[in-house]
């Protein structure tokens, strides 16, 4: 992730005498990322990732790290935080609030085959299950009300064409009455970049910073919409459908789930190329940054709206 707090190797290797994870050999900034700034630590002791927090709360850090926990106690392939000499997850170093947690093996994948979709699906509906066990709660600070402030706060910079899709996009979801879907915690972000493979094998989830108590279906929508779509954005079938039906083995869904999703894909598509479009026009200082093309989602918003039953059919056979 963008580096917005720079650290010397002096600095963390002050921090990590309060953990037993040996000397400090080699620091590393991430590049990935928009939020938090991240670097790998390697140690005497193993290899681990070092977050230190932008802009989260004590109260949002706890929930996330309270997950993590609960995930790997739960035998799920997510980094565990490390806990430090006092028995706390969280502690300070360049002014921010900080975790260390375990760096899992594996790399991310640009282009999921069938087996990896599937093997996201079933984590993903592991993870929708297990996490009834943490007891914080987190409101998606991403929602529809954030939608909203986005949008005005691009207003006057986007063309009217794209200003008028949102606008009808928000009312949209604002009619649609969400009461029946099940809810819980979803990871929000489980993008590509966010999963890690030996070859077919899943051997990590990771990046827990978005995670929040919302719609369990809006989360399987932000998972299709990356995962089982082609760089043009129009879906792949057999990929989709390995990726629903493994997700229903790890949680499975109910009637009303099917008729929904359509729109779910929709408010995903529209979530992220909010977010991108604001983070192209109004983008943050950090000595490593990485933006995202804000078209792609656009692309994607589109293309849910002209064919709006492929997956709604697909979760059907």
């Amino acid at each position: 992730m963008s580096v917005y707090t720079p650290v010397e190797p002096a600095e963390v290797a002050t921090f990590l005498r309060d953990y037993a994870v040996g000397e400090l050999l080699e620091l590393k900034g991430i590049a990935d990322g928009i939020e938090n700034t991240n670097y790998f630590v390697t140690t005497s002791g193993g290899q681990f990732v070092l977050t230190l927090f932008e802009r989260h709360t004590q109260v949002e850090l706890d929930y996330f790290l309270e997950l993590m926990v609960t995930l790997a106690n739960h035998g799920l392939p997510c980094p565990r935080p490390i806990m430090a000499d006092d028995g706390s997850h969280l502690r300070r170093l360049a002014q921010r609030p900080a975790a260390l947690v375990e760096r899992l093996p594996g790399h991310a994948i640009s282009t999921p085959s069938v087996a990896q979709c599937a093997a996201v699906g079933e984590a993903l509906g592991r993870i929708h299950r297990t996490s009834r066990h943490v007891h914080r709660r987190r409101t998606n600070e991403r929602g529809p009300a954030w939608w909203q402030v986005t949008a005005d706060a691009l207003r006057g910079t986007l063309d009217a064409d794209s200003m008028a899709l949102i606008d009808s996009e928000i009312a949209a979801h604002a009619a649609f009455d969400n009461g029946r879907l099940p809810r819980g915690v979803i990871h929000a972000d489980l993008f590509r970049d966010n999963a890690l493979f030996e070859g077919e094998r899943l051997t990590g989830v990771i990046d827990f910073y978005a995670a929040c108590n919302d719609i369990l279906l809006y989360d399987v929508a932000i998972c299709l919409n990356d995962w089982c779509v082609g760089a043009d954005g129009d879906f792949d079938d057999t990929r989709g459908r390995a990726f629903l039906n493994a997700y229903a083995h790890g949680r499975p869904p109910v009637a009303s789930e099917a008729d929904a999703l359509p729109l779910m894909l929709r408010a995903a598509a529209l979530r992220f190329w909010l977010s991108r479009l604001y983070d192209f026009h109004f983008p943050r200082d950090g000595q490593i940054t990485h933006i995202k093309d804000p078209a792609h989602f656009e692309r994607i918003l589109r293309k849910r709206i002209a064919a709006p039953r492929w997956a709604e059919d697909l979760w059907s056979t």
